[in-house]
């Protein structure tokens, strides 16, 4: 049995006296990333908190069986956004038992062992009420042959130094898109075998990022998103999706969403590509990171934007907020949702790139820059030479889709 535990994550070992929690955590946590639960100290709350703050994994081994107590944790893994896995050992009482008597120390009473055991198990069937997602029950069998598997948070990509070329929402603008990779220094051919799908030559040792939202609106979008899955799966790109292809990747998957407008332009385009298409788009969304930390966590890029305390974080108010951003709750004159202005407020390290709300251009916001220029609505398309901070744009050949918001130059 293997169970993933995510690089930052709080991880909650859960069981009676003597059901082998620190020994589990012993023979598979560092030493320096386990702390021991048994109390409810002030100062071990402080303390769990400054780890998660710097995305330390940490290990509680001996959560008290009170929900009181689970909440506490829930409640710190929330505020620091990250995941929250729960190991539960589901030991007989008889064995716990019998390892509490061996114990040279002072040890639980049977009598309050059995409260414990009784107290677990009523415990166990409204974990996930709790807000435990992540909940691993193991038996005296199972503890045998567990192993615990790191694996990273999606996205944190310190390694990709760049340079990059960032690009804006594309909205299926494929001949902008190819008139802006030209600017930029890169080559885009049609394949010579005839194949579907385009050869790139890029400038040597950059990058391209797309922001999201390369479909929808547009009448070119089964071309850029041939061009742009290339462009990943050679290595010359990365990509984070945004909100319009989030929901694409619902209805490819056969979930009931409301097709629009938008998303009937792409519909449209799908149905004239072989069927192995539409599954590829699809499993391209699905493994996309929401947002991507580069060069050493001096850059972000999100669809939406990203504030700083979810900067690496894989919550899902996260996820949410790289995807859709921030809103007030009200609605504007044309009924569209207000949007927070979270970037008047961000006072970060890192610099945050995103798209998502269409400006007619590209403004720096403390030390943030919003690169969606309204290219379907007849703007341009815009991208940041990433570190260089140059701005390079090309104009919309034509109007394809009519703005309630942005007007055209």
């Amino acid at each position: 049995m293997k169970i993933p535990i995510p690089e930052q994550s709080l991880v909650l070992l859960i069981g009676p006296s003597g059901a082998g929690k620190s020994t589990l955590a012993r023979a598979h946590f560092p030493p320096e990333d386990v702390r021991s639960g048994a109390s409810n100290d002030p100062a071990l709350f402080e303390d769990v908190a400054r780890r998660l703050a710097r995305g330390a994994c940490t290990v509680i081994d001996g959560v008290p069986l009170s929900a009181e107590s689970r909440r506490r944790y829930v409640t710190l893994a929330r505020e620091h956004h990250v995941p929250l896995v729960a190991v539960v050992l589901d030991t007989p009482e008889a064995l716990c038992l019998e390892r509490n008597r061996s114990r040279a120390g002072a040890a639980s009473s049977p009598r309050a062992l059995r409260n414990q055991v009784q107290q677990l198990q009523s415990a166990l069937k409204g974990l996930a009420k709790e807000g435990l997602r992540h909940v691993h029950v193991l038996t005296p069998e199972a503890v045998d042959t567990v192993a615990f598997e790191r694996r990273p948070v999606p996205g944190h990509l310190h390694d990709e130094r760049g340079p990059f070329d960032i690009i804006g929402d594309i909205h299926g603008c494929f001949d902008e898109l190819k008139d802006l990779l030209t600017k930029l220094g890169y080559a885009v051919e049609p394949r010579p075998d005839g194949a579907r799908g385009f050869d790139v030559g890029g400038p040597p040792g950059r990058k391209a990022v797309f922001l999201g939202d390369l479909v929808d609106r547009g009448p070119g979008v089964t071309d850029v998103l041939r061009l742009v899955m290339g462009m990943v799966s050679s290595g010359q790109a990365l990509c984070v999706p945004g909100n319009h292809e989030i929901k694409l990747l619902k209805k490819l998957r056969g979930k009931d969403v409301r097709v629009g407008r938008g998303l009937a332009v792409t519909l449209e385009q799908l149905e004239r590509e072989p069927p192995d298409f539409a599954r590829e788009v699809a499993d391209f969304i699905e493994h996309r990171p929401t947002h991507c930390v580069l060069d050493g966590g001096r850059l972000v890029v999100a669809h939406a934007g990203l504030k700083e305390r979810m900067h690496g974080r894989d919550s899902p108010e996260a996820r949410d907020f790289a995807l859709y951003g921030e809103t007030t709750g009200e609605a504007d004159a044309y009924g569209l949702p207000v949007r927070a202005d979270w970037a008047e407020h961000y006072r970060g390290q890192a610099m945050v790139v995103y798209g998502h709300t269409s400006v007619t251009e590209a403004e720096w916001v403390h030390d943030t820059l919003c690169l969606d220029t309204g290219c379907v609505f007849g703007g341009k398309l815009t991208a940041l030479r990433y570190p260089e901070r140059q701005l390079v744009s090309v104009p919309a050949r034509r109007v394809y889709w009519e703005s309630r918001k942005h007007d055209a130059p």
